[in-house]
């Protein structure tokens, strides 16, 4: 599958994936060690705190990774030349072990690139929700996507 091009992304356009995915504890360590972490890292103390009854909060760098890739390869796998960075991350309520996401996508912009012929720039929000509909995660991500090329035989 391929992913959409620059021309084909729509602003304001709404993106829910297919997919939900459940976290187990075994994906927080797996992350946790393929990203050399000897313990789960958390963007903020008080996200870190926020445990309820004992329950083992998720690795909030974990979430990023997950919610994010909820989307690139329905979205834009093949298409995408950079990852421009998250301008924006947001974890409103915490994830836990056993939570089921699902996620979602917005496009809030797209312009042309300035310094590429073969691509334009595109701001996606990323949302994670939980079992219970939850907002658990924002992202406000920017990628640089390929354009539609003309093809050989249409010169």
């Amino acid at each position: 599958m391929r992913g959409l091009y620059f021309e084909e992304f729509e602003i304001g356009a709404e993106y829910a994936h297919p997919f939900t995915r459940t976290v187990t504890e075994m994906d927080n360590v797996m992350f946790t060690s393929l990203t050399m972490n000897l313990q789960p890292l958390h963007l903020d103390e008080e996200f870190a705190k926020k445990s309820v009854h004992g329950a083992r909060v998720v690795n909030s760098l974990f979430t990023v990774a997950l919610i994010g890739a909820f989307h690139v390869p329905e979205l834009t796998m093949g298409t995408t030349l950079g990852n421009l960075g998250y301008d924006k991350i947001e974890f409103p309520h915490p994830v836990f072990h056993g939570d089921t996401l699902r996620a979602e996508t917005t496009i809030l912009d797209k312009r042309e690139s300035t310094s590429r012929d073969d691509s334009g720039i595109v701001w996606f929000e990323h949302r994670g929700f939980n079992q219970d509909d939850t907002l658990v995660c924002l992202l406000h991500r920017v990628g640089l996507m390929a354009k539609k090329q003309e093809e050989e035989g249409a010169r």
